[in-house]
């Protein structure tokens, strides 16, 4: 369609995406397709030949697009960090994550904790409870989402414990986010743009990219649970 940017974007920007492309469209008059699924599975459909005009990935993942030629290298715009976070089913008791100690104590006392097998979080945390020596604990009750938001898991009643990015978790209603995992046990995730070299849309993904890397966002991106 004339005048369409077509997004592939990670479910990290989702929340942030619906406001900031509403405001785009408003400003530009040019309309925003944008789907959102992990990154993992984003890059899959890249490679089998989907087409886009702008993706916006982990850093990584934007990366491998560069490094295969399908991003315009000196188009990647960094967006916003993203941590981590434990989220329960609102009026829950919020369990005590404030030190690396209390956090293994909590996720061993769960009757099942939700993460994700696809996204950034759900790599993290496999990685997480492996050093911890608590995998096999862990998955053996755990609820692994394949892709999607974990905290629906907690609204359904399948687990007491959803591990994700914050602006994920909070894109559910009825649940409660505790709080970042502690920042000494984790490495944000950063969510980067960049233009597909394919691109049919080229200038008007170029004229997204620019706002979307403008101070201009920043009050959206801290309302969706994300750092510029």
């Amino acid at each position: 369609m004339a005048n369409t940017i077509r997004i592939l974007s990670t479910l990290g920007l989702m929340g942030a995406m619906r406001s900031l492309s509403s405001a785009f469209e408003t400003a530009s008059g040019i309309h925003v397709d944008a789907d959102f699924a992990p990154t993992l599975a984003l890059v899959k459909r890249l490679r089998a030949g989907e087409a886009a005009d702008l993706v916006i990935l982990t850093r990584e993942g934007l990366d491998e697009m560069i490094a295969e030629e399908r991003v315009v290298a000196n188009s990647a715009a960094d967006l916003a960090r993203s941590y981590v976070g434990i989220a329960v089913r609102a009026g829950q008791a919020h369990p005590d994550i404030a030190s690396p100690a209390a956090l293994r104590k909590a996720l061993l006392a769960a009757r099942s904790i939700a993460y994700s097998r696809l996204g950034a979080s759900g790599v993290y945390f496999a990685q997480l409870i492996q050093h911890w020596g608590i995998a096999a604990e862990i998955n053996a009750r755990a609820t692994v989402v394949e892709q999607g938001f974990t905290a629906e898991r907690l609204v359904s009643g399948e687990a007491d414990i959803a591990v994700q990015q914050i602006s994920e978790l909070k894109q559910v209603a009825g649940i409660e986010v505790v709080g970042p995992v502690p920042h000494e046990l984790q490495t944000p995730a950063v969510f980067s743009a960049g233009r597909m070299v394919s691109a049919m849309q080229a200038d008007a993904a170029d004229r997204l990219l620019r706002y979307l890397a403008s101070s201009e966002i920043v009050p959206v991106l801290r309302q969706s649970g994300l750092e510029p």
